[in-house]
Order: structure tokens, then sequence, then C-alpha cells
């Protein structure tokens, strides 16, 4: 590690790790990562393994160590990928990293019980935009869980902050929305006042569709994997936008 507390890059690789070993050592901790995720990773310079004189691929110790870094930033700190090779790159060279792009509140993995990780108002902690199980939710499940009455799954679904799928069912982030809504309307918003939300959340889906629907088209397992990383910076990214006009906005209107 280095004086800033970040991986630094080790020079001399000798009887490295193949890539399916990394793989092995990092699932652990890292369910979701795959042998695609780590090549991406290579990809854009956030490791840089060895090569063998046959071309395949040697991982050191500090080479691990970098993407248990890389993962916990994208997982515990929803960081995108530039912000995070800013402070490797910085960790390198030994001088202190720039600062970070302030975290914004991001969609859950999956969905939490009330009272485990949440916050005060019963909502979980923001967790990263990687797709976990497909859980499908009744109607009673929903109203449930989310903690709301018939009249008000009624306005959601109404006004548009919640849909059904065909079959009738809610998908799992359809709980948290729910909870969500139910918070603000403590401080006198009504569901008929966040339709606008839902507007400017499908204009947004239409946008990256329009970017990563190509690489979707491709047969090829990586350009998927890329595909689904690009998704989620740029669903980050667009949160933390959001979030950072809003704040503009509100302090325009307090008139700092």
């Amino acid at each position: 590690m280095t004086a800033a507390g970040q991986p630094g890059r080790q020079e001399a690789r000798r009887d490295g790790l193949s890539i399916g070993a990394v793989l092995a050592q990092l699932r652990g901790d890292f369910p979701d990562v795959t042998i695609s995720k780590i090549r991406f990773l290579e990809a854009e310079g956030l490791v840089r393994p060895g090569r063998t004189p046959s071309g395949y691929r040697q991982f050191s110790p500090a080479d691990v160590e970098r993407l248990r870094y890389v993962l916990s930033a994208q997982r515990d700190h929803y960081l995108p990928l530039k912000v995070i090779k800013e402070q490797l790159d910085a960790a390198d060279a030994g001088v202190p990293p720039p600062a970070p792009v302030p975290a914004a509140p991001q969609l859950p993995r999956r969905l939490v019980p009330l009272g485990d990780g949440c916050d005060p108002a019963g909502l979980p902690a923001a967790a990263d935009f990687e797709t976990g199980p497909d859980v499908r939710l009744t109607q009673e499940d929903l109203l449930a869980q989310a903690g709301i009455d018939d009249a008000m799954l009624a306005e959601l679904c109404q006004y548009g902050l919640l849909r059904p799928g065909a079959a009738g069912f809610f998908g799992p982030e359809s709980v948290l929305i729910a909870r969500t809504v139910k918070a603000m309307t403590e401080f006198g918003l009504e569901p008929r006042h966040l339709r606008a939300f839902r507007a400017a959340a499908d204009r947004e889906v239409g946008l990256l569709e329009q970017i990563v629907t190509p690489a979707y088209r491709h047969r090829d397992a990586d350009a998927k994997a890329r595909a689904d990383e690009v998704v989620r910076e740029l669903a980050a990214l667009s949160v933390t936008l959001h979030t950072l006009l809003v704040k503009a906005g509100i302090r325009g209107v307090a008139g700092d």
C-alpha cells in the first residue's frame, strides 16, 4: 500500500497468478466478478498484469490488491471508474489523489429488510447498480414490505411511479420506490407531484439505450460485459448529475 492508503503498482512480476486464479481469490468477497469484468478493468488501464512469453496474463499480489481496491470502490463508495483510475494513478505517482466526485444515491443490489442496514427513515442504504436476483413480488408482498396501503399503491401505479409486469408482479426496486415516496409524503408531497421523476427517468433510460443497445446486439460475451459496465457507469453519473443539479437549484432558491 502507498502512503495515500491505496495499492500501488508492482514493477517486477514473476510467477504470477492466472486470471482464473485471480477470479477464485476475488469471488469470495465479490461474487459478481467475472473474467470478462477483470479483462474490462485491464482494458481501461486500472490493472496491468504481466505477460508470459506466450502471452498469458500473470497477475502479481499487487495486481490482486489493486483489483480489490477497484471493486470495493465501485461497490462501497459508488465511484465511477474514471475517478478510481485518477486515485490509483495518483497513488502510483506518490502524490495525494484528487478529491472524489460526491457519492450519489443509487439503486439497491437486493432488497434489505426493514431495520437491517437501513437509515433512520427505514430506507435501505444506497448500493450500486449491479443487478441481483430477479425478484418478483406480488401486490400483497409489496404492500407488506413497503408499509403502504392499497390506496397509495393505486396512486403509485396511476402516476407511473410503479409499473407491474405483464403477469402482475412487481420488480425488486418497487419496495424501495414505494418507501421513498411514502417518506416524501411526510413532507406534504403526493404521488401526483412526482410524475416528473418518472418522466425524467424514462428520458434517461432512452438515452442510455441509444448508447448501449448496439453493444448488446453482439454475441461476444466481452462486448456484453463492457456494455453492462457502461450502463452502470452512465447510470451512476446520471444520478450524480441529477443530485448536483438539484443541489445547485436549491442553493439558488435559498439565495446562497
